[in-house]
C-alpha cells in the first residue's frame, strides 16, 4: 500500500475527508469503497458527485489530508427505529432476520417496546405485503451495526418503499430537561425548511398528514416556550402524534420521536439521519438555532454529515 494511502487511513477524521483525499491521489471509487466503506460504493459516489457539483479541484494533497483531522462526536445514545415498507411477507422477513441472528417476532399492532425486533401491521401503508418493522432499544455504534444487518436483510428480501412509507426514529429523552425539550421543538421548527430540502416532496411542509409541519401553528415558539411541562406540547399541537416531532412519544415511551424521514432500507440514509438527530438533541441541551440555512448545520454536525445533506438537497432539487 502506498505510504500516502496509509497516512490517510490513519487519520481520525471523517470518511468524507478521507474519500476526497484518496480521489485526489487517483484511486478509483471501487478501490476507495473497499478500503473505507466496507464496499459501500454509493457512499463514495455521493462524495464524488458532491465534488463535481462544487467544481472542487484538489491540487494540494497535504491540505486535504490535514482537513481530515476533524474527529466526529462519539455516538452512544439509546435509540429506536421503525421501518415501514412492503413487498415482503411477515413470515419470510421474520425467518430471514432470525437466520442472521436478529431476534424477531410477528405481533398484532401494539405500542409496547420489546427486547426483540417486532413485525406488525400498519393500516396507513399501501402496497402488497405491507409491514412495520420496529426495533428494540438500540445503543450507540453497536445499535447502528445491528441496524445495518437489518437493512441488508430488508434489501436482500426485496423490501420496497413508496410515498405511504416513513422511517421513524426515537431518541431516549428520559433525562431531557424541560428547557431542552422546548429547544428541540423550536430548533426543529427553525430548521424545518432546510430539512424539507433534503426530504422528498411527499415529506415536506404539510404534504403528509402523518408528519405535519410546525410552520402552520400560529405563534408556535411562544406557545412552546410558555409550556410548564412536556405533556403540554400535546395540547398545543391538537392532541395528535402526527407531527414531524411527536408530542405524545414522551408520555408513551420516554422518547423523542422524529417522524419526518421518508421510507427507506438504505443504511447510509437512516444512520446519517440518526446521527443528525442525536447532534440536534445535544445542541438543544444549551442552544437555540440562529443560522437557519443549510450551511448552519455545521454548527452542530461534522463535515461528513453536512456534505451528505448538501448533496441530498442538490439531488432532490434537480
Amino acid at each position: 500500500m502506498q505510504p500516502q494511502i496509509q497516512q490517510i487511513l490513519n487519520q481520525n477524521g471523517t470518511k468524507t475527508a478521507k474519500i476526497r483525499a484518496m480521489l485526489a491521489l487517483g484511486l478509483t471509487k471501487r478501490q476507495i469503497a473497499d478500503l473505507l466503506t466496507n464496499g459501500n460504493y454509493g457512499f463514495v459516489q455521493n462524495v464524488y458527485k458532491k465534488m463535481q457539483l462544487e467544481g472542487l479541484q484538489i491540487s494540494n494533497l497535504t491540505q486535504i489530508i490535514e482537513s481530515a483531522s476533524i474527529t466526529p462526536a462519539i455516538f452512544n445514545k439509546e435509540f429506536g427505529v421503525e421501518f415501514e415498507a412492503y413487498n415482503v411477507a411477515k413470515s419470510v422477513l421474520k425467518q430471514k432476520l432470525n437466520a442472521v441472528g436478529i431476534a424477531c417476532e410477528t405481533e398484532d399492532y401494539n405500542h409496547t417496546t420489546r427486547r426483540h425486533w417486532k413485525i406488525v401491521h400498519d393500516g396507513s401503508l399501501t402496497g402488497n405485503s405491507t409491514f412495520e418493522l420496529v426495533s428494540p432499544i438500540l445503543k450507540g455504534q453497536a445499535g447502528l451495526d445491528e441496524m445495518m444487518k437489518v437493512c441488508r436483510v430488508l434489501e436482500k428480501c426485496g423490501a420496497k418503499v413508496n410515498k405511504s412509507c416513513g422511517t421513524h426514529v426515537h431518541i431516549n429523552g428520559a433525562n431531557f430537561t424541560l428547557d431542552q425539550w422546548k429547544r428541540i421543538y423550536i430548533n426543529y421548527a427553525r430548521l424545518e425548511k432546510v430539512i424539507d430540502g433534503f426530504m422528498p416532496e411527499s415529506r415536506r411542509g404539510n404534504a403528509n398528514t402523518y408528519c405535519k409541519g410546525f410552520q402552520q401553528v400560529m405563534n408556535f415558539e411562544t406557545k412552546i416556550k410558555s409550556a410548564t411541562n412536556v405533556e403540554e406540547f400535546n395540547r398545543i399541537l391538537g392532541n395528535s402524534r402526527y407531527w414531524k416531532v411527536n408530542p405524545q412519544s414522551y408520555s408513551r415511551h420516554k422518547t423523542c420521536e422524529f417522524r419526518q424521514h421518508n421510507g427507506t432500507t438504505d443504511f447510509l440514509k437512516i444512520s446519517t439521519w440518526v446521527r443528525f438527530l442525536s447532534n440536534l438533541v445535544d445542541f438543544s441541551a444549551q442552544y437555540e438555532i440562529t443560522d437557519k440555512s443549510l450551511n448552519g448545520l455545521k454548527n452542530f454536525n461534522n463535515a461528513e454529515t453536512v456534505d451528505f445533506y448538501k448533496y441530498r438537497t442538490l439531488e432532490l432539487a434537480a
